[in-house]
């Protein structure tokens, strides 16, 4: 059995959720990274800020003043605020809903004043006016947002929140399966109309091997250690 697998599953959950029976080095064959997505950081069109620099001043002139909706406690866009708050020594309030979409409607609402979203479902919303667009999450700036700055060009140094969705398979798959299976990624990769269509929703065609696919969740594992831990979100015992 194959599994389609979001980056949050093995690089942030394990971090969270009590008693989870998974074990990274262990339980899987790593086969390919497929597409990436990068988080956009999105304001209320009231809020007297621009760019992220002027967000920034604006938290710390106005210390615990700013909100920021998520999807729910330990989900992605959280932690990529927490790691903007631990990156800029700002404070803003957490307020956990239970899924992206009712949080966006507060933000554009003014009941919080910020969010991380996923740049395919923010398009719209942004493109409308309906809120204001200051960074994405990602090294680079997304092909479906090209006006908006990366955190990094914005100035925040080491700065790089990309998730993704790959392909993993049993411990105990065999070389040559995996082989047909990593050769079949890169022809489904490789499709001009795969291609355009990831990219209308805001997705990067990103095909990694699957050895670069574990190091990937590696490096993110201890990265989002580091960040629930100095955020007090910490796993259940």
């Amino acid at each position: 059995m194959l599994y389609f697998l979001a980056s949050p599953t093995l690089t942030i959950t394990p971090h969270i959720q009590k008693g989870i029976q998974i074990d990274k080095d262990q339980d899987f064959r790593y086969l390919g990274n497929l597409v990436e997505y990068t988080n956009v950081l999105v304001v209320n069109n009231k809020l007297p800020v621009k760019n992220i620099s002027e967000l920034i001043a604006y938290a710390k002139a106005n210390p615990g003043a700013l909100s920021f909706g998520s999807a729910g406690v330990g989900s992605s866009n959280q932690l990529s605020a927490e790691l903007l708050k631990q990156r800029t020594g700002t404070q803003m309030l957490h307020v956990p809903y239970r899924g992206n979409a009712p949080a966006m409607i507060d933000v554009i609402g003014g009941k919080t004043s910020m969010m991380f979203d996923i740049t395919g479902t923010a398009i719209n919303y942004i493109n409308s006016g309906k809120v204001r667009a200051l960074a994405v999450t990602s090294k680079e700036r997304n092909r479906a947002l090209p006006d908006v700055p990366s955190m990094s060009e914005a100035g925040i140094e080491d700065y790089d929140v990309t998730g993704w969705y790959g392909v993993v398979g049993p411990a105990k798959l065999d070389d040559a399966t995996a082989g047909q299976i990593e050769k079949a990624l890169k022809t489904v990769s490789d499709l001009p109309e795969y291609r355009k269509q990831m990219e209308k929703v805001g997705y990067t065609i990103s095909l990694r091997s699957g050895k670069q696919l574990k190091s990937r969740i590696d490096n993110e594992y201890r990265l989002w250690g580091e960040v629930t831990a100095k955020a007090g979100i910490q796993a259940a015992k």
